[in-house]
């Protein structure tokens, strides 16, 4: 018990100190609007784990197609770094499950000792032999269980082409902040997309995206009074019951 006082002081000293910076830069923009992010260039950060390029293509003369040509003419599509492409996010997932399970259990057991090598006899008076054991159990056990849940969003994003894979997948990276009032909505949205399944328009949509990472959320006044105080998430975390 006396080493566990600790922990809980040294956790409760460690998340005052994390919400007090939280609290000194929220002072800080006391009375001004959320302030936006810089923007900048996602081709200058590795997004994925890096992979050997492959040998360059020598051009062929004497020839109307070239090696990794996709087509005669200009592809208004996005192919190279910093080239601009379309994504469309639409989610409508539903889900609804119910479970129930009942179990039941009797158990009856009895037990005599009359005919053991003739040692019955040894047993005290006050022992019947007819009647040594007798033990029951009765257990019972029922759940249920049930989960309901929809979710649906809908929005379009432009992002960046920010690498191009040796295999010609090309890794997106999109970022936009939308300020009304004061409350800043955020998007973001990066993942790996192949040439083919961008389309004619320059879109792309969610379902194609491998490895997608859809972040949507804000901050903001309204955004912070929804939210719990510090002392109190600080003692969700810590109280036992």
């Amino acid at each position: 018990m006396r080493s566990f006082i600790p922990k809980i002081a040294a956790i409760a000293l460690t998340g005052a100190a994390l919400s007090g910076c939280a609290a000194m830069d929220r002072l800080e923009n006391i009375g001004q609007a959320p302030k936006l992010t810089a923007v900048d260039n996602p081709a200058g950060r590795q997004i994925v784990a890096a992979i050997p390029a492959p040998q360059p293509i020598m051009h062929v003369d004497n020839s109307l197609w070239q090696p990794g040509s996709h087509s005669f003419f200009h592809d208004p599509r996005a192919a190279h770094v910093g080239d601009v492409i379309t994504v469309n996010v639409n989610v409508a997932d539903a889900a609804k499950l119910s479970n129930s399970s009942t179990r039941s259990r009797t158990n009856t057991d009895n037990a005599d000792l009359t005919n053991f090598f003739g040692l019955e006899s040894a047993l005290p008076s006050n022992v019947d032999p007819t009647s040594l054991l007798k033990m029951g159990s009765d257990m019972s056990n029922a759940g249920t269980g049930a989960i309901n849940r929809s979710e649906a969003i809908n929005l379009t994003l432009a992002a960046l082409v920010a690498q191009v894979l040796p295999n010609g997948n090309l890794v997106i990276d999109g970022h936009q902040e939308v300020r009304v009032n004061n409350e800043l909505r955020d998007m973001r949205v990066s993942g790996i997309v192949r040439r083919e399944d961008i389309t004619q328009n320059n879109t792309v949509n969610l379902a194609q995206i491998a490895e997608a990472r859809i972040s949507y959320g804000g901050r903001g006044q309204v955004t912070d009074v929804q939210q719990p105080r510090y002392g109190s998430q600080v003692l969700d975390v810590l109280m036992p019951w």
